[in-house]
């Protein structure tokens, strides 16, 4: 992908003025709130049986977590403030704003060639991909996952330069961990430091996400959640390549909003971080039913609930689905629904925001259910807040 980034960057500008005037869903009270999310999360956690959930509201900009459950069936330890959660893919859209930060600090540029930060890529495919094909999943056919024989950097730099695409690039988008994790792993090659800390210095700390993880510190683990899996078997995330970059990030409810908040325009969001997420809400690749941001998936707004469960489907994940670009990108609206799923072996995610209604949702749980079910609770709560269902 190519595109124009003077005419870009102004477009960004007018979009992130625009923010202050868009509407908002009408006034609730904390107990208005709470009623809305109760009544969504009981049954979904009785369908699923789901130990625990942590489940945060932006109803009228304001921020509103409520817990329910244990964090651990063995110990009974119930779900509070500080319990932390794996959030999956999730982590992917904290991944694409660092990126964008760096951008904005002049370390690279998003339309730029793999191979101008990995010279050992210079005249291989994989080396001609932008960091922005990456960022969209429109490299051209990378893998879901990282190939399990791959545990060190050597060998990861031995599979690209073997890769070979399946598509022209930017003309499928096919949902990969490579891909991602490549874009967090060569925006900490550009900044010239690890990506955790990046992720820390850059994003964790000016959000004020000071409960948010990639490398868990011991003193933490009191408070990590047990996961779940499908069968109900205690499991939780291990590392291999690409991790930290691709689906590494542990947090809280209270500061996954917090993130949410910067994403609606919250005021005290650092000028240079504003802008860097506002380049994350461009519409880069149109791939039906959605528009691909840099990571995040964009749906016009109002929104059907169909509408959003394709998108969020499996078949979104595991298939190829024809893209085009959008030359230049689309600016970043109000008027949409903006989303991601995460997902881990014991762990589900889902963030949904409405910039234009000021509303947002944050669901954590320490099972694996569906994103399907995921999306229709979050669909409900938002309904209830913005239309007063």
């Amino acid at each position: 992908m190519r595109f124009n980034v003077t005419r870009f960057v102004a477009t960004l500008l007018v979009a992130g003025c625009a923010a202050a005037t868009a509407g908002r869903a009408a006034a609730f009270t904390p107990d208005d709130v709470r009623q809305a999310v109760d009544r969504t999360v009981a049954p979904l956690m009785k369908q699923y049986e789901i130990p625990g959930m942590a489940i945060g509201v932006i109803a009228d900009g304001r921020p509103h977590v409520f817990d329910y459950g244990v964090m651990s069936t063995q110990t009974g330890q119930p779900v509070a403030a500080d319990t932390l959660f794996e959030i999956g893919s999730v982590s992917k859209t904290l991944t694409a704003t660092l990126a964008a930060d760096a951008q904005e600090r002049g370390e690279l540029s998003l339309t730029d060639p793999v191979s101008r930060y990995v010279p050992a890529l210079q005249r291989r495919p994989f080396g001609r991909v932008t960091l922005v094909e990456l960022g969209t999943h429109t490299a051209g056919g990378l893998p879901l996952q990282v190939p399990d024989t791959i545990r060190d950097e050597a060998r990861l730099m031995r599979y690209l330069e073997a890769w070979q695409p399946a598509y022209a690039p930017g003309t499928r988008r096919t949902y990969s961990n490579v891909s991602v994790g490549m874009l967090g792993w060569i925006t900490a090659k550009a900044a010239g430091g690890d990506f955790s800390t990046l992720m820390t210095q850059r994003l964790f700390a000016p959000l004020g996400m000071t409960h948010t993880y990639i490398d868990l510190p011991d003193a933490r683990m009191a408070n990590y959640a047990q996961g779940y899996a499908k069968d109900g078997k205690p499991v939780r995330m291990t590392g291999g390549a690409l991790w930290r970059e691709a689906y590494g990030v542990r947090t809280t409810a209270a500061d996954l909003l917090r993130f949410v908040q910067a994403n609606l325009g919250r005021a005290d969001t650092p000028p240079q971080l504003r802008r860097a997420i506002e380049r994350t809400h461009a519409g880069y690749v149109r791939a039906a039913p959605l528009t691909q941001d840099l990571i995040w998936e964009q749906y016009p707004y109002p929104v059907a609930l169909p509408t959003l469960l394709e998108g969020n489907g499996m078949k979104m994940i595991v298939d190829a689905t024809p893209a085009s670009e959008l030359k230049p990108p689309q600016p970043p609206r109000q008027d949409v629904w903006i989303n991601k799923t995460g997902s881990t072996n014991g762990f589900s995610t889902y963030v949904a925001f409405i910039p234009a209604k000021r509303v947002g949702i944050v669901m954590l749980a320490n099972r694996s259910f569906p994103n399907d079910a995921r999306v229709e609770a979050a669909y409900r709560i938002l309904a209830s807040l913005v239309d007063g269902r």
